[in-house]
């Protein structure tokens, strides 16, 4: 006996329904030119029937994937691999899928993965990686949104980073530093992060303390990290021995190999240093002695992102898409979360 469940096609639907193959097939590619009565008599009809869509026919037929492109410069850094976990789980919402592509700073690779997200015929792109302008994402026509970096020619959902390097730095002056330290990669000013150098030095000016900037390439890869900020820490231990030092790392990747150096040099954090990271990926929970942080509700970024991206792919799929006459930059709120690195 042949078990096997009989395909259901768009012929079977037609006869049901009564209705031709040719208006079953909007339904399927362009249901906004359905009356509303028949596309709940269709919708049924596929209930019915037990219609089991055929993804890859869909696509070849009307050019729309369901996917959603994802350019990331790396996974080594907690942030980026949090957003990422994020915004996959945006499916249940909005049901999208991905594809992702990590470029590790390469401006070539990027490109490539690039062309390759566009043969997919992706719907939208996100994109977190710096190396390509935004006005050149926007030159490919379809929804673009960024997250943390240039955007003048993009959508974009960014932290308020310079509230947020003000409630780090305002936090390690209340805890008495001498010094106040911001470890960071020489940032543009054209990236929404280089609000965090801005914040730290105005609160700095402000409560007219001591403070130093530290600014260099920090590395594109685990091992070059370590031993930068390795490099970092030796010459702030050699030159302010005597001195409390508030240390503001630009991320928590950063802030727990900082803390990592100090518990291996001293067994806990001492009492002249005090350490606040950025972010609130799950590392700075999870660190040996749990690290103060901004938080930078990346749960929020990833659906905000999500959301303005689908409100545009939506656009697009109209009949008579409506451009856009303004770009949208929308900015989260930072959270400050004290834990055991500061008091």
């Amino acid at each position: 006996m042949d078990n096997k469940k009989k395909k259901v096609t768009f012929d079977d639907i037609a006869k049901y329904t009564h209705f031709s193959k040719t208006t079953i097939s909007r339904y399927f590619n362009n249901p906004d030119s359905l009356t509303l009565k028949n596309q709940e008599i269709i919708a049924q009809a596929l209930v019915d029937l037990n219609y089991q869509e055929n993804k890859l026919a869909k696509v070849l037929a009307n050019g729309k994937s369901e996917f959603v492109g994802i350019l990331l410069p790396n996974l080594f850094l907690h942030y980026y691999s949090e957003m990422l976990n994020q915004i996959l789980s945006t499916y249940e919402t909005f049901g999208y899928k991905f594809l992702v592509f990590t470029s590790n700073g390469s401006e070539e690779t990027e490109r490539k993965y690039l062309q390759e997200l566009l043969a997919y015929k992706i719907e939208g792109l996100i994109v977190l990686s710096h190396t390509i302008p935004s006005q050149e994402l926007a030159s490919y026509h379809i929804p673009v949104v960024t997250i943390e970096r240039e955007d003048e020619y993009v959508n974009s959902i960014n932290t308020d980073n310079y509230m947020g390097a003000v409630q780090a730095s305002s936090l390690l002056v209340k805890n008495n530093c001498d010094i106040l330290i911001h470890i960071n990669s020489d940032v543009s000013p054209s990236v929404p992060s280089y609000g965090r150098i801005q914040g730290f030095r105005d609160t700095c000016q402000q409560f007219n303390i001591r403070h130093k900037m530290i600014l260099t390439d920090l590395g594109n890869s685990y091992p070059e990290t370590q031993q930068r900020i390795g490099e970092v820490y030796n010459l702030i231990k050699e030159k302010y021995p005597d001195k409390r030092k508030g240390i503001f790392l630009a991320n928590d990747t950063h802030a727990n190999i900082f803390l990592n150096l100090l518990m291996r040099d001293y067994g806990t954090l001492p009492d002249d240093y005090r350490i606040i990271g950025y972010d609130d990926s799950p590392i700075a929970s999870e660190a040996i002695i749990p690290i103060s942080t901004i938080g930078q509700q990346i749960d929020k970024i990833a659906h905000e992102a999500m959301k303005l991206l689908v409100s545009q792919m939506n656009e697009m799929k109209k009949r008579r898409p409506v451009p856009q006459t303004e770009i949208i930059h929308k900015m989260i709120t930072p959270i400050l979360v004290r834990r055991d690195t500061t008091t």
